[in-house]
């Protein structure tokens, strides 16, 4: 197993301080060279098997083998995590697992993909860059507008607030404000091997257009759930945001793996 960035005692006041007055933090080189490469050749085999279209992969086993498994299981990762979350929230996550998920923007399924926000399951979420477009006007970066909302003890409240803004009529309102400039979310140029932390529960994200005919391929690292998963009302509500990214995923045409 790859080894990867342990805990800093001091990097990690850093980061949650970050987070709450910038809305982010960034831990430099987060991937090795080595490891940025391995996780390169794995895209590139996705990349292919989906036709150079849209897709994410979600969860362990559907990245098996691969090193975003390795790292989602990683214990430094885990250990990095866990004091982040705690240091951040006040107390330990329901769950240790850290949820992973590969999303590639490409094609024309990709650009369909743009200016979708919303708020994570999770309270923490890390945005690793993995390849990302350095030319043209359409570079697929990320944007959100940070730390809108606190933890909701209630999970219903939770749903019905992810539920009115995330519907397609919001999306298509806050889509139109920032384009107009109306709202100004905070932009990140990102850089692949990067780790990008914010509190994906709290911060409503999504990523600009990408050119159809570049790729960017990120993996979003997800940890620490406030609301458990047993819920039925929240089995449903994942259920429909698995089931979205499964329709994504089936646009495209898929190759046997080779």
């Amino acid at each position: 197993m790859a080894n990867f960035l342990k805990a800093d005692p001091q990097v990690v006041p850093r980061i949650v301080d970050e987070m709450e007055r910038e809305g982010y933090s960034v831990i430099k080189g987060f991937l090795t060279e080595e490891q940025l490469e391995a996780a390169r050749k794995h895209v590139n085999h996705e990349v292919a098997r989906h036709d150079h279209e849209y897709f994410a992969l979600q969860g362990q086993d559907a990245v098996k083998g691969s090193i975003f498994e390795e790292m989602s299981v990683s214990p430094q990762v885990m250990d990095l995590f866990q004091q982040i979350y705690q240091a951040g929230v006040g107390q330990p996550p329901r769950s240790p697992d850290i949820f992973p998920a590969l999303r590639c923007l490409q094609g024309k399924t990709g650009k369909r993909e743009s200016y979708y926000f919303h708020y994570d399951a999770a309270a923490l979420t890390a945005l690793i860059p993995l390849v990302t477009p350095t030319e043209g006007r359409y570079c697929g970066d990320f944007i959100f507008f940070p730390n809108l909302r606190r933890i909701r003890s209630n999970l219903y409240f939770n749903i019905l607030e992810k539920a009115v803004m995330q519907n397609t009529l919001s999306q298509k309102l806050i889509t139109f404000a920032v384009k107009r400039g109306w709202l100004k979310p905070v932009k990140i140029k990102i850089v692949p091997g990067n780790a990008y932390f914010f509190w994906g529960y709290r911060s409503l994200h999504a990523n600009e257009p990408c050119d159809p005919k570049a790729l960017r391929s990120t993996v979003l690292l997800h940890y620490g759930e406030p609301h458990s998963r047993e819920n039925l009302a929240s089995r449903l509500f994942l259920g429909w945001n698995f089931r979205r990214a499964r329709l994504s995923n089936e646009r495209t045409t898929r190759k046997d793996g080779g």
